[in-house]
C-alpha cells in the first residue's frame, strides 16, 4: 500500500473516532433561525458549535448519485434492509468530517439542519423500514424530497439508525424547511418520532426536547419590548432559544437579499458561543466554529468560518447538477476566500459519502 493511501486511511479513522466521541459529549450546541414572514423570500441562519474543528467542506452533489444508508466509514452498520437510493435532486451543503451532510439545501429549495440532542433515541431496529445511518439521514432528505411535506412522507418508510463506537452515540435532531416557508422539527425520543410541523416553528437549539423549549418560551412576553427588556444571556440552549426568537421578532422588511442575509446572520452571531465560554463544566468548551445562511428562494448558500475574515457564498444554480456531473468541493478554511466562490470549487474523483 502506498504511503499516501495509508495516510488517508489513518486520517479517516481518526476523524471517525473523533466525530463519534465528540457527538457523545453533552457540550455540543447549535442554533437554527428561520425567517419566513417577510415579503422578499425565505432565509435561514445556523450556527455550528463544536469543541474542535469539524473539518467542514462545502459540497455540491449532482443528482443521480447512488448511496447506501447502511454504510458508515466503509463499514456495514445496517445489516437488515439498509436504505439504498439514487438522488433525485442536486444539493449543496457543509460536511462533517467528510462523512455526512450536517447542513444543506437542494435544488428545489428544501433545506435540512442536524443539531445535537442528548435524549435522541431512534428505538430498536425495525427491519420493516429501510435503515439509514444517522450521519447520512440529512443527505437522504435532500436527495429525495422537494419540500417539507414530501420529506415527512419519506419518514414513514425509513428509520434512522444510531452510529457509534465504544459506547458513544451520534444523537441528533433535525430541522427542515422549504422555499414556501414551511417548517418541521424532527425529534426521536424514546424510540418515537415527534414532529412539530408548521411555519411557526422557526427557532431550534438543543436540549431539552422541543416541547419543553416551547413551554419555556411561553413564559416570556416581548410585546412593546425595549433594550431594557430582560433576556437570558448565557450560552445554554434554552437561553439561545429565547434570544434568537426575540431578535427574530424584531426584524423589519428587507429591501434586498443582502439585507435579509445580514439580518439572519446578525441573530446567528448573537446566538453564537464565544471562544472558551464554559459549557456544562468549567473546563469544557463548545465554540461556534462557523455560521451558515441559506436563501431558499434563490438557492444561495452562505458560509462564515468564525476565524476567517470574510463571508463566502455560492449559488446552487451555477453548478452542473445533471446526472454524471462531478461532485464539487471547497475547503472554506482559507483567509483569502471572500464573496462569490463558485469558481473556487474543485471536482472530486469519487463521491465521499
Amino acid at each position: 500500500m502506498q504511503k499516501s493511501n495509508r495516510n488517508v486511511i489513518v486520517l479517516k479513522a481518526v476523524a471517525c473516532a473523533a466525530m463519534v466521541a465528540m457527538l457523545s459529549q453533552s457540550a455540543m450546541a447549535c442554533t437554527r433561525i428561520l425567517w419566513n414572514d417577510n415579503k422578499m423570500g425565505v432565509y435561514v441562519g445556523r450556527t455550528m458549535d463544536w469543541p474542535t474543528s469539524t473539518a467542514p467542506r462545502l459540497m455540491v452533489f449532482p443528482k443521480g448519485i447512488s448511496r447506501d444508508g447502511g454504510q458508515f466509514d466503509g463499514k456495514i452498520v445496517v445489516k437488515e434492509n439498509p436504505a439504498k437510493w439514487t438522488s433525485k435532486y442536486g444539493s449543496m451543503g457543509t460536511s462533517l468530517f467528510g462523512m455526512g451532510t450536517i447542513d444543506g439545501i437542494n435544488e428545489k429549495g428544501l433545506a435540512v439542519h442536524a443539531l445535537f440532542l442528548k435524549v435522541t433515541d431512534f428505538g430498536d431496529r425495525d427491519a420493516s423500514k429501510a435503515g439509514v445511518q444517522a450521519g447520512l439521514f440529512p443527505q437522504y432528505i435532500l436527495d429525495n424530497a422537494a419540500n417539507v411535506n414530501e420529506a415527512l412522507s419519506q419518514l414513514e418508510k425509513i428509520q434512522p439508525v444510531m452510529v457509534g463506537s465504544q459506547g458513544s452515540n451520534a444523537t441528533l435532531h433535525f430541522a427542515i424547511e422549504d422555499a414556501s416557508g414551511d417548517s418541521a422539527i424532527l425529534e426521536y425520543v424514546k424510540g418515537k418520532l415527534l414532529v412539530h410541523h408548521g411555519r411557526q416553528y422557526r427557532i431550534m437549539t438543543n436540549d431539552p426536547t422541543y416541547d419543553e423549549q416551547l413551554a419555556n418560551r411561553a413564559k416570556y412576553n416581548f410585546v412593546n419590548a425595549t433594550r431594557e427588556t430582560p433576556l437570558p444571556g448565557n450560552t445554554g440552549p434554552k437561553d439561545r432559544f429565547i434570544r434568537a426568537d426575540y431578535f427574530l421578532q424584531m426584524l423589519q422588511e428587507p429591501h434586498n437579499e443582502r439585507e435579509a442575509v445580514s439580518d439572519v446572520l446578525a441573530i446567528a452571531r448573537n446566538a453564537s458561543v464565544p471562544f472558551y465560554a464554559p459549557a456544562d463544566k468549567h473546563d469544557s468548551y463548545y465554540t461556534t466554529e462557523y455560521r451558515t445562511a441559506l436563501d431558499l428562494t434563490n438557492r444561495v448558500y452562505f458560509f462564515e468560518l468564525t476565524r476567517s475574515p470574510s463571508l463566502v457564498w455560492a449559488g446552487l444554480s451555477s453548478f452542473n447538477l445533471s446526472v454524471g456531473a462531478p461532485v464539487m468541493e471547497l475547503n472554506p478554511d482559507d483567509p483569502t476566500l471572500a464573496g462569490n466562490v463558485t469558481g473556487k470549487f474543485k471536482a472530486l474523483d469519487k463521491t465521499p459519502y
